[in-house]
């Protein structure tokens, strides 16, 4: 099998490390490379400081074969990257003509007078490789050096994709001989990731040493992610497809689909498919379940609508909750969540209604009902069916729980019609 080629991803800016932005780069560029066969084994983040860039340079040297850098090539002078990669090849640094009559002509077609920074943006390291950056002045730079490929990008993340996308994978691409490398995701809710572990046990052990399995836990749900390696495509997608078979007797019950399907879009389906329309009562998660529901377009054709019934005078004017109900055996209780997911249906005239009621913390608990105390309810016109949840402290954690354990109640009734 051809040899693996090994990424390093490092991102720049102190932003970063305070945490006023968000990396996503890293997460792009790393889905990137594995498509095109090449394997990230690190991601760093590094402050605006020539000793820390410098030190984390060395250290990927050792770990990878290509070292890509993303951030710190603007024009002011917190943006080191360039002086920084001239220490490091032990370098000076020029004037890329080529590079200074794109940032002109970038700054001609807006009507926009340049500054002496503005034409700096075109000095850059002697041994650099110009990359010309369609949307930016910030240039995209592939260096060799001692067996290695490093590759400066900026860090503005539309010219980075740009970049990344349209020069340096398609030249990575010619550079390294890759091997294949396939995914393929399997999704899960219902089961926690030690059960499942405990499941698949014996499966996962008789996997060949070219497939190897990942764990990647969510609320309320487990992704496994096969990986295969090889040189033949058509054959890795068949044995992927037959490790898949293989394990689905196994875990059947908790699989609602693969790679990027998501819950409420496997749901979305099935009321289409099956020309069913659904209501949402909520109390405890606010609305959370609906805008889950209502992230999927196109979600109008099944979904009617909900009721936000947090008060107790809103269960019993909206839902029908009988008073009697509430008085007897509180909000917070089969008998309640019961009526108001059969209430709901019956307010918006739905084929299936779904609710909550709980406790979701942090206060409001009691020795019977502590926090995460909490009822789910899916009704049909052939049944209701309810269940008790006993969650964790944390108000947040409780409503995304709730919301998977209903959505997935919800899949699993769905099945059944």
């Amino acid at each position: 099998m051809t040899n693996m080629i090994r990424a390093e991803i490092i991102t720049i800016g102190d932003e970063i490390l305070f945490g006023q932005i968000t990396d996503t780069n890293t997460q792009w560029i790393g889905t990137e490379l594995t498509n095109i066969g090449i394997r990230p084994v690190r991601k760093s983040s590094v402050g605006d400081q020539t000793d820390a860039i410098l030190q984390i340079l060395n250290e990927a040297h050792q770990r990878a074969d290509v070292i890509i850098i993303t951030g710190g090539l603007g024009p002011t002078k917190d943006d080191i990257t360039k002086k920084t990669l001239c220490t490091y090849f032990g370098v000076g640094m020029v004037r890329n003509e080529t590079a200074l009559a794109f940032v002109t002509s970038f700054f001609e077609k807006r009507g926009r007078a340049m500054t002496d920074l503005n034409r700096a943006q075109a000095d850059l390291p002697a041994n650099a490789v110009y990359i010309q950056n369609d949307w930016g002045t910030a240039p995209g730079m592939w260096f060799e050096h001692q067996g290695r490929v490093y590759i400066s990008l900026p860090g503005v993340p539309f010219e980075m994709k740009h970049l990344m996308t349209n020069r340096f994978l398609p030249k990575l691409t010619e550079h390294f001989q890759t091997p294949i490398i396939k995914h393929k995701m399997i999704r899960t809710v219902g089961i926690g990731e030690s059960f499942l572990a405990e499941r698949i046990e014996a499966w996962e052990d008789a996997l060949p040493d070219h497939i190897k399995l990942a764990y990647l836990p969510s609320f309320g749900g487990v992704k496994l992610r096969l990986t295969a390696t090889g040189d033949d495509n058509a054959l890795l997608d068949q044995e992927l497809a037959e490790q898949v078979q293989k394990v689905m007797p196994l875990i059947e019950k908790n699989v609602f689909g693969f790679d990027n399907d998501e819950l409420e879009e496997v749901i979305g389906k099935l009321l289409k498919d099956k020309n069913l329309s659904l209501g949402i009562a909520e109390s405890c998660t606010g609305g959370y379940v609906s805008s889950q529901i209502t992230k999927v377009p196109g979600a109008s054709a099944y979904f009617w609508g909900s009721i936000v019934s947090y008060s107790n005078a809103v269960k019993v004017s909206a839902l029908g909750v009988k008073p009697e109900t509430l008085d007897q055996y509180g909000a917070v209780s089969e008998e309640t969540i019961r009526q108001m997911a059969e209430g709901v249906r019956k307010a918006l005239g739905t084929n299936v209604g779904i609710a909550t009621s709980g406790i979701a913390g942090p206060d409001g608990g009691t020795p019977d009902k502590p926090v995460g105390t909490i009822w789910i309810a899916c009704s049909t016109d052939q049944r209701t069916v309810t269940r008790l949840l006993k969650l964790g402290q944390y108000r947040d954690q409780n409503i995304q729980l709730t919301s998977t354990y209903l959505l997935n109640m919800l899949r699993e009734e769905l099945l059944n019609i």
